[in-house]
């Protein structure tokens, strides 16, 4: 697609996915991260030490604050990782790991 294409682009329709039991929107293409904030969610990790908030920082996948737990799978980046209809999304608490 050349840059006169992408300028009339649409994006395809919403979907919904799982945010900690709460449905949210989503657009194809959108990371995790890019439709928590679009949803008013700016945090969604705690650090292992002082469970202090913590949500996107880098945004480029360099960091690992945006951490995330998707379908079960813990320790997601959610500034990388696209979204699935229907895709579960889990605050992430410490290392993601239980026990």
């Amino acid at each position: 697609m050349n840059p006169l294409e992408l300028a009339g682009a649409r994006p395809g329709p919403a979907f919904t996915v799982t945010f900690d039991d709460r449905t949210i929107e989503a657009l194809p293409g959108q990371t995790v991260a890019a439709a928590l904030w679009a949803s008013g969610v700016t945090a969604w990790r705690t650090t292992r030490r002082g469970g202090r908030p913590r949500g996107v920082f880098c945004g480029i996948g360099v960091c690992f604050d945006c951490l995330v737990t998707v379908n079960g799978r813990p320790n997601q980046r959610a500034c990388l990782v696209p979204l699935r209809p229907g895709d579960t999304i889990r605050t992430q608490e410490g290392t993601g790991h239980d026990g």
